[in-house]
């Protein structure tokens, strides 16, 4: 066999699949906390509509910028929801997230170009970033700071080079949800520098506290540099349905739409009927579920502080950062280790790139008991290496 092209060889596996694919092997009895995926079911009226889209004959290629019907609907979900004021020109339907990321870091991205992206920040936009020639280029989120961006320190990273500044509010893996001044600092400092603002949106409708709001980019922007990415998979429990959709100025979404045809030809029709009916069912599926991941952040929470391990309150997203620098190993190694001899498996830090080391990403979709148990687990996995550790090693960080 010939030998596969380097960028395509140099791809690194998401360390979350290492854990995802050790927890399958090591059993039923494992506490899943490592995956974002919803422990809902998607709401039958759902699955009902996807089920009658197919007996009625939607089950042929569509347009490759997603259904008229289907942007139509989106169009007004973003008036109402994100404030955006997009016509269906303006709005592609994707394969899911990921693809519209892939996407439109193919319709922008020139050899060399640079791309501003958080840490810890969301796993796969530095590997997708450099497979296309890109330079990820990392800006800290600091806990004490709240994980939010620090827009004078943003400043001192801009090269001629750089190209795209990427955020993600509610932000996966801090649940940190961005107020409406420093979102239109970030546009303000995008303009400066004439970049692309990539805002990550798909957590829109997941804001766990009373005393946030989500503020979209789009809405303060006045000259076309923001482009919005929403999602199907996790507001309303379809992940394995696989419906993202873009919200980009014209020419950009015109390409966009072109790029999907050698891509993937079109999206799903029969999941576009299924997001269709998500949009115009009934809304009390959603919000129990929402009701559902406020209920298990606050049980992590409680249980984090009664076992004395450092946690981080999100704000937004079904996720939680526990900080495991303690355990005085990689968090790679700390994370199989828990598996292993504790049956808990969470997503190491180190994902989530360089400033995620030390810490360990919990997901809020496991029922409140099991998130209890396993933040339980974590903490005495914790004193058990720490135990472990040579005096020697403990006195390195006295003065």
């Amino acid at each position: 066999m010939r030998d596969p092209a380097a960028r395509a060889a140099a791809l690194r596996r998401s360390e979350i699949r290492v854990l995802f694919d050790a927890a399958a092997r090591a059993g039923g009895d494992v506490i899943r906390l490592e995956v974002g995926e919803p422990s809902f079911t998607t709401p039958a009226h759902v699955i009902d509509a996807a089920a009658r889209a197919a007996h009625d004959g939607h089950t042929r290629y569509g347009p490759n910028g997603g259904l008229a019907s289907l942007r139509e609907l989106l169009a007004d979900k973003l008036r109402r929801v994100n404030g955006i004021e997009a016509s269906i020109d303006e709005i592609v339907v994707t394969p899911g997230a990921m693809n519209a990321l892939y996407s439109i870091y193919v319709a922008l991205l020139q050899p060399g170009d640079e791309v501003l992206l958080p840490t810890p920040g969301f796993p796969n936009m530095d590997e997708t970033v450099a497979l296309l020639g890109g330079r990820p280029v990392f800006y800290r989120l600091a806990a004490d700071e709240g994980f939010l961006p620090d827009v004078e320190a943003l400043e001192a990273q801009v090269t001629p080079r750089t190209k795209v500044l990427f955020v993600n509010t509610p932000a996966n893996p801090t649940g940190a949800v961005y107020g409406a001044s420093l979102m239109r600092d970030l546009v303000a400092f995008a303009a400066r520098h004439d970049l692309w603002l990539l805002c990550d949106e798909v957590y829109d409708e997941m804001v766990l506290s009373d005393d946030c709001v989500h503020t979209a980019a789009a809405p303060l922007d006045s000259d076309g540099r923001v482009i919005t990415v929403c999602s199907f998979s996790k507001v309303y429990a379809m992940t394995g349905w696989r419906v993202g959709y873009v919200a980009a100025p014209p020419g950009l979404a015109d390409l966009l739409r072109k790029l999907q045809e050698p891509l993937v030809s079109c999206p799903s029709t029969i999941s576009q009927k299924a997001a269709e009916a998500a949009l115009t069912g009934p809304r009390a599926p959603y919000e129990q579920m929402l009701a559902a991941y406020r209920r298990r952040r606050d049980v992590a929470l409680d249980a984090a502080a009664s076992a004395g391990v450092r946690a981080v309150a999100s704000d937004g997203t079904l996720y939680m950062l526990l900080d495991v620098s303690s355990s005085g190993v990689d968090d790679l190694d700390f994370a199989l280790r828990l598996l292993e001899e504790h049956s808990v498996s969470v997503a190491p830090g180190s994902v989530f790139g360089p400033a995620g080391r030390g810490w360990s990403r919990i997901s809020l979709a496991a029922e409140s008991e099991a998130i209890a148990e396993g933040v339980r687990r974590l903490a005495k996995a914790l004193q058990e290496q720490h135990a472990e550790r040579p005096s020697n090693a403990r006195r390195e960080t006295s003065p």
